[in-house]
Parts: structure tokens; sequence; C-alpha cells
């Protein structure tokens, strides 16, 4: 049964550009997978979108859809691995590619450092930390 959460998301370039912002969502656990879902918001710039994390071993897809999306952005992430992709818009698709320098996963954290490509356009380093908050303890933190 999926359990009612709230989301800490913060991204960082190492361009010192930070945005940080909290939302409702799910988790569930389960065989070993953990599955946690939450809707964007205008303060992630992609309001109208879903995103669904699948967490299983020392592997995390994240997959966002919605109507601007065109089909939706799939990241896959483990340490060490390249992950290629396509990077949907209403032009078209671009070429992604995502290096996995360090990833540290523990019950309801995950921190990801990785560097970002999109077919020779932009190329960043990045890191992404999501905790998942147990709602009643977030109102006394």
């Amino acid at each position: 049964m999926a359990e009612n959460y709230n989301i800490d998301l913060k991204y960082t370039d190492y361009e010192d550009e930070k945005i940080e912002f909290i939302t409702s969502g799910t988790m569930r656990s389960r065989g070993g997978i953990t599955r946690i879902s939450y809707d964007e918001t205008e303060l992630s710039g992609m309001e109208g979108c879903k995103t669904n994390i699948t967490i299983s071993g020392d592997r995390l897809k994240m997959q966002r859809t919605g109507k601007d999306l065109h089909g939706g952005v799939v990241m896959e992430v483990e340490e060490g691995k390249r992950y290629e992709g396509k990077y949907a818009t209403p032009m078209g698709n671009i070429g992604l590619e995502i290096l996995t320098n360090k990833i540290d996963m523990n019950d309801k954290k995950v921190s990801i450092d990785y560097s970002l490509s999109l077919q020779g356009l932009m190329e960043s380093r990045n890191k992404l930390d999501i905790e998942v908050i147990e709602q009643w303890k977030r109102m006394y933190l």
C-alpha cells in the first residue's frame, strides 16, 4: 500500500545554481523495490508533470510524464555507469547522456552526483538529493 509523504528535493549544479522544493507524494516498498511518486510544481518548472522514481538495489530510474514532455523523460542512474536516452521537446528529441559519478541510497534518502550532456548543446555536473519525510514529522521540524 502506498503511503503519503512529503518529498524534499534539492538540485544543485556545480556552478552554484540551487533549487529546493517540498511537495506531497507517495512511497511504497515491496519485494526490495521502492517506488516514489509526486506531481511536479511550478517551482520545478515542470508543473503538470508527474515523476515516478523506482529504486531497486543500487539502481534508480526516474520517469517524468506530462503533456509538455511529448513522450516523457527517463533517467537511469547506477554508480560508474553511463546512460543514453532521449529528452523529448516540442522541437523533437535531443540525445541525453548521463554518467553517474556517485550515488548514495539509504532508507528514505537518495543523493546522486552525475554529469549530464544534451547532444553537445550543454554539459553540466549536478547533484540531486531526494528525502522522503513522514508528513507528521515535517510539521514539528
